[in-house]
């Protein structure tokens, strides 16, 4: 007898194939059948209408700290994703240096925007070791499966303390010693490891990353700790810098080709629009075509759309958060600082004043903010409104004619008035939604493009991350509407919408037990009804440790999300079943879950 069927569903299988009219039937916690179904099962669910799909396998999150104290990953579970993997960007909070967790937090907390305080109380530290950071994750219960990557920053700080943090050069002896806590972590089934190499990232005192200038030596060598092994990615983000010159730009994707060399195995790198610098993701795109031409396994990693932030005055950011008018009632509960922003003497005071410079040593902002605000008129024209608190979905794709900058030429003010009046609407919990990468062009035609291309892995959700700015755990939802249903011209057939969701990232991975829809893989399922199918609108919530704050984003439609064959969500809300576990990569099958 089977434990449960999925009836008569739209089977979308991970492989590119067409859709096509199937039972699933799941048995111990794996796919025992598809097709025509008739053996007795102790459940039916009925999948008329609606479309069956592998669980969505994200290889892009920051759920580093948020794992020691969320059960469920959300809100990645609330979005047909199943197995999550995180130790991205060269930032984690392992291996660790005894009295190490403070520079740890800091870095997090500057990266990727998650309040130090929820780190501090949230994230348990009882662990040295990259091994025992994962026993130690293991040992809690969770909705989803996950992996983890070895980062390079608190690897260098493990090894070099507070040389890493002075960006010092890495000795002979350091690299080696880098070198062998990767392999350590690698044998004891880590995925892989990331690097970062970006000026956006900063700690939260404003400071480079300990790994951010790395020499091609110390890549090198500890990327040679993966010889000999048949498993593991690399993951990797640079700015490139075309803008600094054509030889700045080879130099760096020089350091790519001699990080993948050492390593031998597949090499990720972020993939986006920039601006200024636009043409910099063709330049990417070309080394990346010649490189794999010549036998590198190089991919690039592409966003489902923008790379925005949404503003808000409860956000991390927004557009007179450096006015000392502001500065004066920021404190004050949201309501009542809306109330004061909407005095008029107060309101013609902040708006005759200049922005305080924000970035700098002692904030982790990084200086595009300050460069931003200072010619906010000029970028006003991809500034819009945005839906939130339960409000109608968000549209990620819209057209200038909704830019603050139209709607402030349209009632004859600046558009900093005109942003200044929307954010200090009711009780302030209005949304600016700012797309900063891959909409040069006021739309998402680059990332058409970009999600075409035959090296394209769908990834930078950031899930975990950037809570105060983004929740962008929804792309995978926004994958199906905007880009499979919703889009008309440039639309992508949902088979390959589904298959870079699933299949391509376990295979990109080296998880070969799922991902598709097949007798004998695992049976992390979603039963989606594609008529009620919908990204919600963002809302700030207060449910960190410590009273943090995040945005979080739910979606509609997803009729069940099965990890192992357990249903982990049901209509929009999480179970009690706690299936998921580490899968050790370069094992067969992750181990059978713990007693309860």
């Amino acid at each position: 007898m089977l434990d449960w069927v999925i009836e008569g569903g739209t089977v979308v299988d991970g492989t590119g194939r067409a859709p096509y009219n199937a039972d699933v039937g799941v048995k111990d916690g794996c796919i025992a059948e598809v097709g025509r179904i008739t053996e007795a099962a102790r459940e039916r669910v009925d999948g008329r209408g609606a479309w069956v799909t592998p669980g969505f396998v994200d290889i892009h999150t920051h759920y580093d700290g948020q794992a020691s104290w969320d059960e469920t990953f959300s809100p990645s579970i609330h979005h047909g994703v199943t197995t999550v993997t995180m130790g991205n960007c060269g930032v984690g909070f392992a291996p660790l240096r005894r009295g190490g967790q403070a520079a740890l937090i800091a870095l997090m907390e500057g990266v990727e925007d998650i309040p130090g305080v929820a780190l501090a109380e949230g994230v348990r530290f009882d662990w040295e070791s990259f091994p025992q950071y994962m026993d130690a994750l293991d040992r809690l219960p969770h909705s989803l499966d996950f992996l983890v990557q070895v980062p390079h920053d608190p690897v260098r700080m493990r090894v070099m303390g507070e040389r890493a943090l002075a960006q010092q050069a890495a000795t002979a002896e350091d690299i080696a010693a880098m070198r062998d806590i990767v392999r350590e972590a690698l044998q004891a089934g880590a995925v892989g490891f990331s690097t970062g190499r970006t000026d956006n990232h900063r700690t939260s005192a404003g400071h480079e990353t300990p790994a951010s200038e790395a020499s091609a030596a110390e890549l090198a060598g500890i990327g040679s700790a993966f010889a000999g092994l048949q498993h593991g990615v690399v993951q990797m983000v640079s700015d490139f810098d075309l803008l600094r010159g054509p030889e700045r730009f080879d130099a760096e994707f020089d350091l790519v080709e001699t990080l993948a060399r050492a390593a031998g195995r597949p090499l990720s790198m972020t993939w986006l629009q920039r601006d200024p610098g636009g043409e910099q993701w063709q330049a990417i795109q070309a080394r990346v075509e010649r490189a794999v031409a010549a036998g590198l396994p190089l991919h690039l990693q592409a966003a489902a759309r923008a790379i925005g932030v949404i503003n808000g005055l409860d956000a991390s950011f927004h557009p007179f958060m450096g006015f000392p008018g502001y500065q004066e009632v920021a404190a004050l509960p949201l309501a009542e600082r809306a109330a004061a922003l909407r005095e008029p003497a107060r309101k013609a005071r902040i708006l005759s004043e200049q922005s305080q410079r924000l970035a700098g040593d002692g904030t982790a902002i990084p200086p595009l903010v300050d460069i931003l605000l200072a010619q906010i008129e000029l970028i006003s024209g991809r500034m819009f409104p945005f839906a939130g608190n339960g409000e109608a979905a968000p549209n990620y794709e819209p057209d200038v004619m909704q830019s603050f900058y139209v709607r402030a030429r349209q009632r004859g003010i600046t558009a900093l008035e005109a942003m200044y009046d929307h954010l200090a609407e009711g009780d302030g919990s209005q949304l600016i939604y700012f797309p900063l990468f891959n909409y040069n062009g006021g739309n998402l035609d680059v990332v058409h493009h970009m999600l075409e291309h035959p090296r394209a892995l769908f990834g930078l959700s950031d899930a975990g991350a950037h809570v105060g700015t983004v929740c962008d755990a929804s792309c995978t939802t926004f994958m199906l509407t905007h880009w499979a249903r919703d889009r008309g011209q440039g639309r992508i057939p949902l088979e390959r919408v589904v298959e870079m969701l699933s299949g391509r990232n376990a295979a990109y991975l080296g998880l070969s037990d799922r991902g598709r829809i097949a007798p004998g893989l695992r049976a992390d399922l979603n039963l989606i009804d594609p008529s009620r199918l919908a990204v919600g609108a963002p809302e700030l919530v207060r449910d960190l440790p410590a009273g943090g704050k995040r945005f979080l984003q739910k979606a509609r439609g997803y009729v069940g999300t099965w990890v192992a064959g357990q249903a982990v969500q049901r209509d929009g809300t999480p179970t009690a079943a706690r299936p998921g576990r580490l899968v050790r990569a370069g094992r067969r099958r992750a181990e059978a879950p713990p007693p309860k």
